[in-house]
């Protein structure tokens, strides 16, 4: 950190008495979700009750000025994403082993007003920072990850379809008390991570987004809350996957993927779950599997396995993830760039939650 580095106040409702420096340096980031709006405003959402430390550095010459914020625990995957307007680019980092760091990178020219910048805690894991001095220089759109605002302890309304698909018939489906559950539903990858890409470019992403809004939706018809990690083509990285769901009081959890091989071996299909341990999560896991081979005729069955993915094995309640298929299968691929198809798979996992929610 150079010399000309000034502090930017804090401020905040609920002060911490957690310190950077006790924090272990295995855990996880503190940082859930963040969002710079196209009026200059930077949101937080991370763990309850942390200790931050922002900081300012004005530009010369080809240097635009920065903003940063240093949070307790380390990211798991450092990235860098492409600006907007005034701001260049954002940087998530890890400038030593127990700190992540958020850098807003503007571009050359461009005026703010440390004097009257605070970082201000709004709730116990709710912060705001007003980039002051930005005139006109706005944002061209809205950046960010994750789940910024997150109300009702966790609900995330499904980001909709654009009034262009109708929602898939939930005939047939086993009934739960309507408002007694709530599931965590979290689509693998987004943004810059499209995940596995197959036959014809197919990303695994685009196909398992589909799949979980569609989940979303149906689970939301039949009663069950939802919580989704993500709505939107955004990279969030496994910490706040984690920690948005073990703070949203669900019953369970489905991570949903689409598998890779070779591309040299299109020969290689099928259809597997995972989970870390604890009978729920295996009766969560083969529930899912097996809807999800029931229309998937032909598909091999490669079963319920343990795995240690770190979304299953770092959440609270009962977790599975659901491979979907290969999208370098020469069967699954196909299938899984077929809208009809991935609409089959939305039902068949929702039938299998549905089935280990009421314990059939």
């Amino acid at each position: 950190m150079r010399a000309s580095c000034r502090a930017i106040a804090l401020a905040t409702l609920a002060p911490s008495a957690l310190l950077l420096a006790s924090l272990p340096a295995h855990a996880a980031s503190a940082l859930a979700a963040w969002r710079v709006s196209r009026d200059g405003v930077l949101e937080l959402r991370t763990s309850p009750s942390i200790s931050l430390q922002a900081f300012y550095e004005s530009g010369r010459g080809t240097q635009g000025p920065r903003v940063w914020i240093d949070l307790p625990g380390a990211p798991v995957r450092p990235r860098t994403l492409r600006g907007s307007g005034a701001l260049r680019e954002v940087r998530i980092g890890k400038p030593d082993p127990g700190t992540t760091r958020l850098v807003l990178e503007f571009a050359p020219g461009t005026q703010l007003d440390p004097r009257n910048m605070r970082l201000v805690g709004t709730a116990r894991d709710r912060w705001r920072l007003e980039l002051t001095g930005l005139g006109s220089n706005r944002l061209i759109s809205t950046l960010g990850e994750g789940n910024v605002e997150v109300a009702g302890g966790g609900w995330v309304r499904p980001t909709p379809f654009g009034g262009s698909r109708p929602l898939p018939s939930t005939g047939g489906m086993p009934a739960v008390p309507r408002g007694r559950f709530r599931v965590v539903i979290d689509p693998g990858h987004g943004g810059p991570d499209p995940g596995a890409v197959g036959i014809g470019g197919l990303r695994e992403t685009d196909v398992v987004l589909d799949i979980s809004l569609q989940v979303a939706q149906l689970l939301q018809s039949k009663g069950v809350q939802v919580v989704l990690t993500r709505t939107s083509e955004i990279d969030v990285d496994l910490p706040p996957r984690v920690a948005l769901a073990n703070s949203s009081g669900a019953q369970a959890f489905l991570s949903i993927h689409a598998n890779a091989l070779s591309m040299a071996r299109p020969d290689v299909n099928g259809i597997e779950t995972f989970y870390f341990q604890g009978a729920q999560s295996r009766a969560l896991a083969e529930a899912v599997q097996e809807e999800m081979l029931r229309v998937s005729p032909g598909s091999p069955d490669r079963g319920v396995k343990t795995g240690r993915f770190f979304v299953i094995r770092r959440t609270v309640m009962p977790a599975a993830l659901a491979e979907t298929g290969f999208v370098t299968g020469d069967l699954d691929s196909p299938r899984l760039a077929d809208a009809g198809h991935r609409q089959r798979l939305a039902q068949a996992i929702t039938r299998g939650i549905l089935r280990y929610l009421g314990g059939g």
